[in-house]
Protein backbone atom coordinates (compact mmCIF):
# COMPACT_ATOMS: atom_id res chain seq x y z
CA UNK A 1 0.00 0.00 0.00
CA UNK A 2 1.36 3.30 -1.18
CA UNK A 3 0.60 6.12 2.07
CA UNK A 4 1.29 9.97 1.44
CA UNK A 5 1.46 12.44 4.37
CA UNK A 6 1.19 16.17 3.67
CA UNK A 7 2.64 18.41 6.15
CA UNK A 8 3.66 21.85 5.97
CA UNK A 9 6.46 24.22 8.18
CA UNK A 10 4.45 26.64 10.13
CA UNK A 11 5.71 28.86 13.13
CA UNK A 12 5.55 27.31 16.36
CA UNK A 13 2.12 28.48 18.20
CA UNK A 14 4.30 30.58 20.99
CA UNK A 15 5.73 32.86 18.96
CA UNK A 16 5.82 36.25 19.04
CA UNK A 17 4.15 37.12 15.76
CA UNK A 18 5.45 40.65 13.90
CA UNK A 19 4.04 41.65 10.48
CA UNK A 20 6.99 42.56 7.72
CA UNK A 21 7.38 45.58 6.41
CA UNK A 22 5.54 45.13 3.61
CA UNK A 23 2.31 44.55 5.76
CA UNK A 24 1.66 41.55 3.93
CA UNK A 25 3.69 38.79 4.95
CA UNK A 26 5.32 37.74 8.62
CA UNK A 27 8.50 38.62 9.64
CA UNK A 28 10.68 35.56 10.37
CA UNK A 29 13.32 37.02 12.63
CA UNK A 30 13.02 35.07 15.80
CA UNK A 31 10.59 32.94 14.99
CA UNK A 32 10.98 29.18 15.20
CA UNK A 33 9.40 27.12 12.51
CA UNK A 34 8.24 23.63 13.45
CA UNK A 35 5.75 20.68 11.92
CA UNK A 36 2.24 21.87 11.68
CA UNK A 37 1.07 20.07 14.73
CA UNK A 38 -2.00 18.64 13.40
CA UNK A 39 -0.01 16.97 10.35
CA UNK A 40 2.06 15.29 13.39
CA UNK A 41 -1.55 13.19 13.42
CA UNK A 42 -1.58 12.47 10.06
CA UNK A 43 2.57 11.41 9.61
CA UNK A 44 1.57 9.07 13.05
CA UNK A 45 -1.55 7.85 11.10
CA UNK A 46 -0.02 7.09 7.95
CA UNK A 47 3.13 4.94 10.14
CA UNK A 48 0.35 3.24 11.79
CA UNK A 49 -1.46 1.84 8.90
CA UNK A 50 1.93 0.84 7.03
CA UNK A 51 2.87 -0.63 9.97
CA UNK A 52 -0.13 -3.03 10.43
CA UNK A 53 -0.81 -3.57 6.75
CA UNK A 54 2.68 -2.62 5.19
CA UNK A 55 3.76 -0.35 2.25
CA UNK A 56 5.38 2.71 2.28
CA UNK A 57 5.09 6.30 3.53
CA UNK A 58 5.45 9.30 1.91
CA UNK A 59 5.62 12.42 3.27
CA UNK A 60 5.17 15.96 0.76
CA UNK A 61 5.15 19.33 1.22
CA UNK A 62 5.08 22.61 -0.59
CA UNK A 63 7.51 25.18 0.37
CA UNK A 64 10.75 26.92 0.80
CA UNK A 65 14.17 24.82 0.78
CA UNK A 66 14.09 25.52 4.47
CA UNK A 67 11.17 23.05 4.63
CA UNK A 68 13.87 20.07 4.67
CA UNK A 69 13.87 20.22 8.04
CA UNK A 70 10.67 19.06 8.89
CA UNK A 71 10.69 16.68 5.87
CA UNK A 72 14.00 15.09 7.70
CA UNK A 73 11.93 15.11 10.99
CA UNK A 74 9.30 13.32 9.38
CA UNK A 75 11.69 10.53 8.33
CA UNK A 76 13.27 10.40 11.68
CA UNK A 77 9.23 9.71 12.90
CA UNK A 78 9.35 6.25 10.42
CA UNK A 79 9.14 7.77 7.03
CA UNK A 80 10.32 5.94 4.08
CA UNK A 81 11.02 8.78 1.52
CA UNK A 82 9.90 12.60 1.41
CA UNK A 83 8.59 14.81 -1.72
CA UNK A 84 9.26 18.82 -1.49
CA UNK A 85 7.97 20.53 -4.15
CA UNK A 86 9.34 23.89 -4.19
CA UNK A 87 7.40 26.92 -4.21
CA UNK A 88 8.76 30.55 -2.85
CA UNK A 89 6.81 34.17 -2.86
CA UNK A 90 2.99 34.58 -1.81
CA UNK A 91 1.74 31.58 0.01
CA UNK A 92 -0.82 29.49 -2.08
CA UNK A 93 -3.99 29.88 -1.01
CA UNK A 94 -6.30 26.55 -0.63
CA UNK A 95 -7.49 26.33 -4.21
CA UNK A 96 -3.96 26.78 -5.50
CA UNK A 97 -2.35 24.60 -2.81
CA UNK A 98 -5.06 21.64 -3.71
CA UNK A 99 -4.47 21.99 -7.46
CA UNK A 100 -1.09 21.55 -7.30
CA UNK A 101 -1.09 18.52 -4.70
CA UNK A 102 -3.65 16.92 -6.80
CA UNK A 103 -1.63 16.64 -9.85
CA UNK A 104 1.37 15.25 -8.58
CA UNK A 105 -0.70 13.19 -6.29
CA UNK A 106 -1.95 11.65 -9.51
CA UNK A 107 1.75 11.36 -10.60
CA UNK A 108 2.52 9.30 -7.21
CA UNK A 109 -0.83 7.10 -7.04
CA UNK A 110 -0.85 6.69 -3.58
CA UNK A 111 -3.57 4.40 -2.36
CA UNK A 112 -4.67 6.71 1.28
CA UNK A 113 -3.58 10.52 1.42
CA UNK A 114 -3.36 11.87 5.28
CA UNK A 115 -2.81 15.60 6.21
CA UNK A 116 -3.54 17.94 9.14
CA UNK A 117 -7.58 18.93 9.55
CA UNK A 118 -5.89 22.60 9.01
CA UNK A 119 -2.91 24.28 9.41
CA UNK A 120 -2.30 26.37 12.57
CA UNK A 121 -0.94 29.72 10.67
CA UNK A 122 -3.18 29.91 8.02
CA UNK A 123 -6.51 28.04 9.90
CA UNK A 124 -7.87 27.40 6.49
CA UNK A 125 -9.23 24.06 7.01
CA UNK A 126 -10.17 23.32 3.25
CA UNK A 127 -7.05 21.35 1.52
CA UNK A 128 -7.73 18.29 2.23
CA UNK A 129 -11.49 18.30 1.11
CA UNK A 130 -10.61 20.52 -2.14
CA UNK A 131 -7.91 17.75 -2.83
CA UNK A 132 -10.61 14.90 -2.14
CA UNK A 133 -12.44 17.15 -4.39
CA UNK A 134 -10.38 17.72 -6.89
CA UNK A 135 -9.72 13.97 -7.03
CA UNK A 136 -12.62 12.50 -7.44
CA UNK A 137 -11.85 10.35 -4.04
CA UNK A 138 -13.38 9.98 -0.92
CA UNK A 139 -13.09 11.71 2.22
CA UNK A 140 -13.41 11.70 5.91
CA UNK A 141 -13.08 15.12 7.30
CA UNK A 142 -11.71 16.03 11.16
CA UNK A 143 -10.89 12.31 11.82
CA UNK A 144 -10.96 11.50 15.72
CA UNK A 145 -10.79 7.50 14.82
CA UNK A 146 -9.78 5.59 11.74
CA UNK A 147 -9.76 2.13 10.59
CA UNK A 148 -8.48 0.35 7.30
CA UNK A 149 -10.00 -3.09 6.41
CA UNK A 150 -10.25 -4.57 3.06
CA UNK A 151 -10.08 -1.90 0.71
CA UNK A 152 -13.06 -0.10 2.87
CA UNK A 153 -12.53 2.10 5.86
CA UNK A 154 -14.57 3.43 8.73
CA UNK A 155 -14.17 6.63 11.15
CA UNK A 156 -15.49 9.24 13.53
CA UNK A 157 -15.67 12.85 13.84
CA UNK A 158 -16.89 14.82 16.52
CA UNK A 159 -19.89 17.31 15.75
CA UNK A 160 -22.11 19.36 18.48
CA UNK A 161 -23.72 16.97 20.80
CA UNK A 162 -22.51 13.44 19.62
CA UNK A 163 -20.10 11.86 17.01
CA UNK A 164 -20.83 11.23 13.34
CA UNK A 165 -19.23 7.63 11.74
CA UNK A 166 -18.60 7.92 7.92
CA UNK A 167 -17.60 4.80 5.71
CA UNK A 168 -15.84 4.90 2.41
CA UNK A 169 -13.47 2.96 -0.22
CA UNK A 170 -10.32 3.55 -1.32
CA UNK A 171 -8.48 6.12 -2.64
CA UNK A 172 -9.42 8.44 0.05
CA UNK A 173 -7.91 11.71 1.51
CA UNK A 174 -8.22 12.00 5.76
CA UNK A 175 -8.03 15.13 7.46
CA UNK A 176 -6.62 14.16 10.75
CA UNK A 177 -8.19 15.85 13.92
CA UNK A 178 -6.79 15.89 17.52
CA UNK A 179 -7.22 12.70 19.44
CA UNK A 180 -6.59 10.36 16.48
CA UNK A 181 -3.40 9.18 18.38
CA UNK A 182 -0.60 9.87 19.79
CA UNK A 183 2.28 11.14 17.56
CA UNK A 184 5.62 9.41 18.74
CA UNK A 185 9.38 11.46 18.77
CA UNK A 186 12.20 10.25 16.92
CA UNK A 187 14.36 8.27 18.27
CA UNK A 188 18.66 8.83 17.69
CA UNK A 189 18.39 5.56 14.89
CA UNK A 190 16.00 7.52 13.07
CA UNK A 191 17.11 10.85 13.06
CA UNK A 192 20.48 9.06 11.89
CA UNK A 193 18.11 7.04 9.16
CA UNK A 194 16.81 9.87 8.22
CA UNK A 195 19.66 11.58 6.77
CA UNK A 196 20.22 8.81 4.37
CA UNK A 197 16.31 8.29 3.41
CA UNK A 198 15.78 10.13 -0.41
CA UNK A 199 14.31 13.19 -0.58
CA UNK A 200 13.30 14.28 -3.88
CA UNK A 201 12.88 18.31 -5.18
CA UNK A 202 10.73 19.22 -7.76
CA UNK A 203 9.28 23.00 -8.75
CA UNK A 204 5.49 23.75 -7.97
CA UNK A 205 4.30 23.83 -11.75
CA UNK A 206 0.95 26.11 -12.63
CA UNK A 207 0.13 27.67 -9.30
CA UNK A 208 -2.55 30.42 -9.51
CA UNK A 209 -4.04 32.14 -6.41
CA UNK A 210 -7.80 32.91 -6.45
CA UNK A 211 -7.03 34.88 -3.39
CA UNK A 212 -5.63 38.31 -3.08
CA UNK A 213 -3.97 38.72 0.76
CA UNK A 214 -4.73 42.84 0.85
CA UNK A 215 -2.91 43.19 4.55
CA UNK A 216 -2.06 41.74 7.91
CA UNK A 217 -3.02 43.50 10.58
CA UNK A 218 -2.03 43.33 14.33
CA UNK A 219 -4.80 42.29 17.09
CA UNK A 220 -5.40 46.12 18.87
CA UNK A 221 -3.25 45.91 21.78
CA UNK A 222 -4.90 45.64 25.04
CA UNK A 223 -5.61 48.22 27.75
CA UNK A 224 -3.18 48.81 30.42
CA UNK A 225 -5.48 47.06 33.40
CA UNK A 226 -7.07 49.26 35.77
CA UNK A 227 -6.87 49.50 39.95
CA UNK A 228 -10.78 49.84 41.36
CA UNK A 229 -9.70 50.45 44.79
CA UNK A 230 -8.83 48.02 47.82
CA UNK A 231 -10.91 45.86 49.93
CA UNK A 232 -14.54 45.84 50.08
CA UNK A 233 -14.97 49.66 48.65
CA UNK A 234 -13.28 47.74 45.56
CA UNK A 235 -16.46 45.36 45.15
CA UNK A 236 -19.34 47.90 44.31
CA UNK A 237 -17.27 49.81 41.54
CA UNK A 238 -16.02 46.71 40.05
CA UNK A 239 -20.13 45.49 40.11
CA UNK A 240 -20.64 48.80 38.37
CA UNK A 241 -17.73 48.54 35.51
CA UNK A 242 -19.08 44.83 35.27
CA UNK A 243 -22.59 45.66 34.18
CA UNK A 244 -22.46 49.12 33.07
CA UNK A 245 -19.57 48.98 30.98
CA UNK A 246 -18.48 45.46 30.25
CA UNK A 247 -22.83 44.18 30.21
CA UNK A 248 -21.85 41.00 31.38
CA UNK A 249 -24.01 40.98 34.07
Amino acid sequence: MEILALVKRVPATDSKIKVAGDGKSIDPQGIEFVLNPYDEFAVEQALKTKEALGGTVTVLTVGGPESQKELRTCLAMGADKAVLMKHEGPELDAHALATVLAAKIEELHPDLVFCGRQAVDTDDAQVGQRLAALLGWSCLSDAGTFELSDGSWTGTRDIEGGKESVKGSLPAVITCNKGLNEPRYPNLKGIMMAKKKPLEECEVQGAENKETLVALTPPPARPEPAILGEGPEAVAVLMDKLKNEAKVL
